[in-house]
């Protein structure tokens, strides 16, 4: 019937079966509790008591299931709808009374066996449980020409997984059959996307929901299983999965706690406090909704509240190792991996076999720095669950990294691929050196172990080291405290980040995470890290540009109390950006408003356990007044961007019917200068083009980002023939832009062309602050420290552009051997040899042979 794995299962010997006479009494009671039921079950159609049940109608399913048994309705469907019911609203007992006298009805009925090993194990019996997954194996096996419908090829099919068989056979022999049997197969649909859901397959699961959808619009489980799909990657479009869900079904359990997560991802405890409450109602007992209060109370430093939950999500099974995992995993989330990996290891007390627990407390270790035993859980895990994708990822993970090269000192390990080590890992361990003096010293925080960073060349090893799974597109690094992941340049295609204000950014979670032992919201985390940025250079960080000025004076501007949940539900990539920036401007403005020393106070309050409202207002006063005076704060900073521009943002209909009249009376108008600029240059109109962009430069100098002037202007330029306004203006972005790659490569052709070499090193090292992967920084810093007398320098940056395979590696190797000639270093006469291998013809590396071959050279 089932794998070799699964018949080990089923060949052990069973502690106990559950008998259908164990709750005889019982349901005595229950029988005669059913008799007083008004309605006669005579008649009613099995259709009606599945749509009560799907509408939330709990207890007039319960009412219209219970009438159906008295009147000896034989369909099996009655019973499974009543226990299910039953469940649903956290009426255990009386579940496994029905379990019994239903069994006893139907003695060969895996279905019920299947739902009755679920009520057998919410009343705390596990080994009533396990009888029955035996008995369900057993029937299939000898009984299988029973069982060929699609219901009851579903229900092996479940049974055939809880017994260790391989998921993809299951999917096609017993799910995927039962659809094409009959495609209005509920079971089947949720079957199938709970398997894709348990294996990470986040887009087929998707799918199949979606599929189920098309049969069933109205179906809460379809949409609450799409919104699970949806929740890794995209919030907004998981919230409207949930809202339609509770559309349908008010009273879906599933849907609430769902929504209930996403609100303690957000930072909003009230609400999710109130979400609970509502799930709460409808099954009292439910051991989910207990362990998302535990949580609730967790991180609002209530332990006391805390443990009185956690009693009672284990009050009916107190053995249930998915409680402590649930609770483990969302306070991980909140980056407590200490406190979290904690409550993994109680699940795993109860039951060391329980999965999820195991690959959570392994990435809890790694995120904590616990390597050795981290990655050993998570071989574990793999060894016994190959299909386990988080594991899987991980063991392949370790194996990437074993070929990394470690830079360390008293203060960091640094990981990198063994290429990028040699081509700037000391630079990362320098700026690292200087964050830590800078920050350290300027928060009072002491650390007392080094601080783990690892840099990944593949963007898929980022994700896998940081959430498990691949993804998380836009992100460029990740602090957990004592660790920090970062993409490196050669995984951010062709517009890197500057990879120093990344680090620094990263660091600074370091300093905060720790002073507050992880204890604080995202929003001030990030926004200290982004202010920090701006701190240590003008050019990091991010700073006013139109699009926010619109967002804060249009009325986009986020309460501070909402300020968290706008990271998960941001529309887009700007909306997300926006997040990070107003975040920053809040501790500016905190900073400015009560200075550093009381920001100082405010993490060591958090430190304590202090939600963040309450911590606010002890240190900084009411809150109401921080919203009110940092949104005109906020602002006010909008109003002084380019005061001399017109920011009214023309309608497309204003321009397409009288374009030159909208110019005329808006001649300093943002919008139509940019416009008109851009139509221009696309034009090859390169000299009209320069007016529109001069004055916007003049009324905008601060300007930067993907539509600036400055670039649009240098390009006029070029076209032209005007070199030296060309560099001017390029120089202009180059010292406001960070990342203006293609403005600081344009900068030190030209400086090398009028031998400004200053110039050509200035831009050579802002280009090897985003990329030191390309070759051409390496060889203009090369060339200009070496016609400024730098010896050490130029041999540095030769030595590194030799790594990088430049097309030119014969001049490179006769220059380095020059340079090595001139300080007496015997490697001089290698590289010559090596700029002759390439250059057979090469005359002046003949002559610089001959020079090193006379007599007493070295």
């Amino acid at each position: 019937m089932f794998s070799n794995e699964a018949r080990t299962l089923v060949n052990e010997k069973p502690d106990r079966p559950l008998r259908p006479g164990d709750c005889a009494t019982a349901w005595i009671g229950w029988t005669f509790v059913l008799m007083f039921c008004l309605v006669s079950a005579s008649g009613v159609e099995l259709e009606e008591a599945r749509k009560k049940f799907i509408g939330g109608d709990y207890g007039d399913c319960i009412r219209l299931c219970a009438q159906a048994i008295l009147e000896k309705e034989r369909d099996e469907e009655w019973p499974i709808l009543l226990a299910r019911s039953l469940l649903d609203t956290g009426k255990y007992p009386e579940a496994q009374t029905s379990i019994v006298a239903a069994l006893k009805r139907s003695p060969y009925s895996i279905r019920i066996r299947l739902i009755g090993r679920e009520v057998c194990l919410h009343n705390g019996q596990r080994e009533q449980a396990a009888a029955l997954l035996r008995e369900i194996n057993e029937l299939g096996g000898s009984r299988r020409w029973g069982y060929r419908d699609p219901a009851n090829l579903v229900a092996l099919g479940r049974a055939a997984l809880l017994l260790g068989a391989d998921p993809r056979l299951v999917l096609e022999n017993f799910f995927d059959t039962a659809k094409k049997a009959d495609p209005k197969s509920r079971e089947a649909y949720t079957a199938s996307g709970e398997v894709a859901l348990a294996k990470y397959d986040y887009a087929l699961a998707a799918k199949i929901f979606e599929e189920g959808l098309k049969q069933f619009p109205e179906e809460p489980d379809f949409h609450f299983g799409r919104a699970q799909a949806y929740a890794p990657s995209d919030r907004p479009e998981m919230i409207q999965a949930l809202e339609t869900a509770l559309r349908h079904n008010t009273n879906h359990v599933p849907s609430l706690l769902l929504l209930a997560d996403h609100l303690i991802d957000a930072e909003e405890y009230a609400a999710a406090e109130k979400t609970v409450a509502k799930a709460l109602a409808v099954n009292p007992h439910s051991p989910e909704a207990w362990a998302y209060r535990s949580v609730l109370h967790h991180v609002r430093g209530e332990p006391e509240g805390e443990a009185k939950a956690h009693q009672q999500a284990l009050a009916h099974w107190n053995t249930n190792p998915a409680v402590d995992y649930l609770i483990g995993q969302k306070i991980s989330q909140k980056y407590r991996f200490a406190e979290g990996s904690g409550y993994q290891r109680q699940a795993l007390r109860f039951d060391p076999k329980f999965l999820p627990a195991k690959i959570q407390l392994a990435q809890d270790l790694l995120r904590l720095g616990e390597e050795k035993e981290g990655w050993k859980l998570a071989e574990e895990v793999y060894q016994a669950d190959a299909y386990d994708v988080a594991a899987y990822n991980l063991v392949t993970l370790q194996e990437s990294l074993a070929k990394f090269q470690t830079l360390t000192n008293d203060e960091f390990i640094v990981r990198m691929s063994a290429h990028e080590a040699a081509v700037y890992g000391q630079e990362v361990l320098q700026l690292l050196g200087r964050a830590k003096t800078n920050l350290c010293q300027k928060y009072g925080l002491k650390l007392d172990q080094p601080t783990t960073v690892e840099v990944f060349p593949e963007q898929r090893d980022f994700a896998v080291r940081t959430f498990g799974m691949p993804g998380g597109a836009g992100f460029l690094g990740v602090c957990f405290g004592s660790v920090i992941t970062a993409n490196s340049p050669a995984s951010q295609a062709a517009n890197p980040a500057n990879w120093q204000a990344v680090l620094w950014h990263e660091f600074c979670h370091v300093v905060t995470l720790q002073l507050t032992r992880n204890r604080m919201p995202r929003w001030l985390s990030e926004g200290i890290s982004v202010y920090e940025e701006r701190q240590a250079n003008p050019v990091w960080g991010q700073t006013m540009s139109p699009h926010y000025r619109e967002l804060i004076l249009g009325g986009g501007l986020k309460p501070v109390r909402d300020l968290s949940a706008a990271f998960l539900t941001a529309q887009d990539g700007e909306d997300l950006q926006f997040a990070y920036y107003e975040s920053s401007l809040v501790v500016e403005f905190l900073i400015k408003q009560f200075g550093l020393e009381r920001l100082q106070q405010l993490l060591a309050e958090l430190a304590q356990g202090t939600p963040i409202n309450q911590a606010m207002e002890k240190r900084l006063g009411p809150l109401d007044n921080i919203e009110r005076d940092f949104a005109a704060y906020a602002r006010e900073q909008a109003e002084q961007l380019a005061p001399g521009l017109n920011w009214e943002k023309p309608a497309g209909k204003s321009l397409v019917e009288d374009e030159a009249g909208w110019e005329l009376l808006h001649p300093n108008n943002y919008w139509t200068l940019i416009r008109r600029g851009k139509k221009l240059i696309a034009e090859r109109n390169w000299q009209e083009a320069k007016a529109p962009l001069q004055k916007l430069i003049e009324l905008y100098p601060e300007q930067t980002g993907a539509d600036n002037a400055y670039a649009l202007l240098a390009a006029a330029h070029r076209a032209l023939g005007e070199t030296e306004p060309e560099r001017e203006t390029l120089a202009k972005l180059a010292a406001r832009d960070p990342d203006a790659v293609e403005a600081f490569l344009r900068l030190m052709e030209m400086a090398a062309l009028s031998q400004d070499w200053p110039a050509a090193a200035r831009n050579a090292q802002r280009l090897l602050a985003v990329n030191p992967l390309l070759p051409q920084p390496h060889r203009y810093l090369g060339r200009a420290s070496e016609e400024q007398g730098k010896r050490e320098d130029a041999i540095s940056s030769y030595r590194t552009l030799l790594l990088l395979d430049p097309p030119e590696v014969a001049e490179i190797h006769f220059r380095l051997a020059r340079l090595l000639h001139q300080t007496g270093d015997p490697a001089a006469k290698r590289h010559v040899l090596q700029a002759l291998e390439e250059a057979p013809r090469f005359r002046d590396a003949y002559r610089l042979l001959l020079d090193l071959n006379r007599p007493g050279a070295p």
